[in-house]
């Protein structure tokens, strides 16, 4: 916390002016340090400190903590994003054992497609394993995803469309075994009775692999070309056919959206309206005396695993040389984590954005990094200036908003 107050029931009734009416997330702690601190985030600062702390009105049930209190303790925050990360690493520090049902912080749906298997297969889980290397073993993980039922047919609607195994149990592959409805349909390859060779079986693991890798595009572009090489052959019937077929994998790509990604590359600058004091922490690269807190915003950013932020960015800046590009590069250098510590970290963080990006209505914007990994710089300038401007957000966020308020 930023700022530490005294407080008393014996003060004035002028004591809470000295309080912003913003948004931010407060303590309230009492004489007995270790007693159970009153830990929450509010849009109106003041008004909030004045229902808890003010006298009581006669016969009223509202909550009253002005005789236990003997500090406020608060951090200001310049958006609905900061102060729910901000109030998750509070209550974290000070509620180790039970933080996350304080929160009521979900984990995200993930695809997982384990490759430590010797005969892989893809399933939805909201666990991550265990972190090893740069991030988690073997297995890869895509998403997240708007509720685990979006996450459960679009990877049910895009297995129709291989022949990788569904079961869920360890092979041990006989040619004895009777097989299930999936080989009977021609649906799988049947590594379970030696239906197909080792190699074939990886061969189409590494189709499916590729699938959500590219989010589908690998898949999309094999069909639109083997539509346009029936069409050439003016097979149109053949054609059409496979038209339907594209038709078919664009409403299953419907699920996707702009977020899911293979998670060890997701990679993604958040934009927020700031709320920055003169005298708070500014960026090493920038003169605090040359910001004006209604020039800045806020980036957080989440990449390796973990969420990072804020950093605040000075929109505009007085007899500024540099150009805006390069003092957001090093902003971003700022930003970028060494990787998540746990697997509950990555978690947690995951479940944070992923709560944040699925809202019906979000202040903001967020900017994903290019498959190549580097991250759209005149994009990212473009967010910032709306951002600050108080713009609504882009067509693109809209409309994954939209699909989002469709999905919950």
């Amino acid at each position: 916390m930023t700022h530490s107050i005294p407080f008393a029931s014996d003060h004035p009734p002028d004591f809470f002016a000295q309080f912003p009416a913003a948004a931010a997330v407060f303590l309230l702690r009492g004489a007995d340090e270790g007693a159970e601190p009153y830990v929450s985030k509010t849009a109106n600062l003041r008004r909030r400190l004045q229902r808890l702390l003010a006298p009581p009105e006669s016969q009223s049930k509202r909550l009253n903590l002005r005789e236990r209190v003997a500090r406020i303790d608060y951090s200001l925050a310049g958006s609905d994003f900061e102060s729910a990360l901000l109030l998750y690493k509070v209550l974290r520090q000070e509620f180790p054992e039970n933080y996350n049902k304080r929160l009521r912080l979900r984990p995200a749906p993930l695809v997982r497609l384990n490759l430590e298997n010797e005969y892989p297969r893809a399933y939805v889980t909201s666990r991550v394993g265990k972190m090893t290397g740069k991030l988690t073993g073997r297995s890869l993980y895509y998403g997240p995803f708007a509720s685990r039922t979006v996450a459960e047919k679009f990877m049910n609607d895009s297995l129709d469309l291989f022949k990788m195994r569904r079961c869920t149990f360890d092979l041990e592959p006989d040619p004895k075994f009777p097989g299930c409805i999936y080989s009977e349909m021609k649906m799988c390859l049947a590594p379970c009775f030696k239906g197909c060779t080792d190699q074939d079986y990886a061969a189409e693991v590494a189709r499916v692999q590729a699938y959500f890798d590219s989010g589908g595009q690998s898949l999309l572009r094999e069909m639109e070309e083997e539509r346009e090489r029936l069409s050439a052959a003016l097979d149109f019937e053949a054609a059409a056919q496979q038209h339907a077929k594209v038709a078919k994998l664009k409403g299953i790509l419907s699920a996707w959206d702009e977020i899911c990604r293979r998670l060890d590359r997701l990679d993604a600058v958040i934009i927020q309206p700031s709320f920055i004091q003169p005298s708070f922490i500014q960026p090493s690269f920038i003169q605090p005396a040359f910001i004006s807190p209604a020039k800045s915003v806020a980036l957080f950013r989440f990449c390796k695993g973990e969420l990072a932020g804020p950093e605040p960015f000075p929109v505009k800046v007085e007899n500024e040389t540099e150009p805006l590009e390069s003092r957001l590069r090093a902003a971003l250098e700022q930003l970028t984590p060494a990787a998540a510590r746990s697997s509950q970290q990555f978690t947690e963080g995951l479940a944070m954005l992923k709560r944040w990006y699925y809202r019906s209505h979000k202040v903001g914007e967020i900017i994903f990094a290019k498959e190549d990994g580097a991250l759209p710089m005149r994009r990212l300038v473009n967010a910032i200036g709306r951002v600050h401007r108080g713009e609504q957000t882009s067509e693109n966020t809209k409309e994954h908003e939209e699909k989002g308020q469709n999905n919950r």
